[in-house]
């Protein structure tokens, strides 16, 4: 069982969830089976707005592929708050990340810009927020998205909880 505040780790790192999106098209965001949290694809979205567009390698540089990441696990974490009723502390560890990058065909930063992701999953976690990881470079993403992250989690049974 987790003994680690995670929400009391936002508020200390002065980390913002945004609000959960809804999906765009046809799926649900969150999906629990078992003991896993499922989290569909997550976009770099900011208060309603994709803030990084475009091709790493092009008119998106590494530091917008990192930073992309990095709102796409602000918006994974925004639903895992949401699903687990409004708290991260059902967290037991985040177990899988499979990134997505749009890039120009030679570039090969895929799993550097990616990093903007995981490091943040460790900095609310710590070694539970250590995860196994997947980094593809891809065409394109909706809506000319740089990054999309999807996610699993394992979480306590909503029972388990005081």
């Amino acid at each position: 069982m987790n003994t680690t505040d995670f929400d009391r780790r936002l508020i200390e790192l002065g980390i913002e969830l945004p609000a959960p999106a809804a999906p765009s098209f046809s799926y649900v965001p969150t999906l629990i089976s078992g003991n896993q949290l499922f989290i569909s694809g997550q976009l770099g979205f900011w208060k309603g707005q994709l803030l990084h567009k475009g091709k790493l390698g092009g008119a998106a540089s590494l530091d917008d592929g990192k930073t992309a990441a990095r709102l796409c696990g602000l918006n994974v974490l925004a639903h895992v708050h949401q699903a687990c009723g409004g708290t991260l502390n059902r967290v037991v560890r985040c177990l899988r990340m499979t990134g997505f990058v749009s890039t120009v065909p030679d570039c090969y930063d895929h799993a550097t810009a990616m990093n903007g992701c995981s490091e943040l999953m460790h900095e609310v976690f710590g070694e539970q927020g250590r995860h196994t990881r997947a980094t593809v470079g891809v065409a394109s993403l909706a809506f000319d998205a740089v990054v999309e992250v999807d996610a699993i989690f394992e979480i306590t049974p909503a029972t388990a909880l005081p």
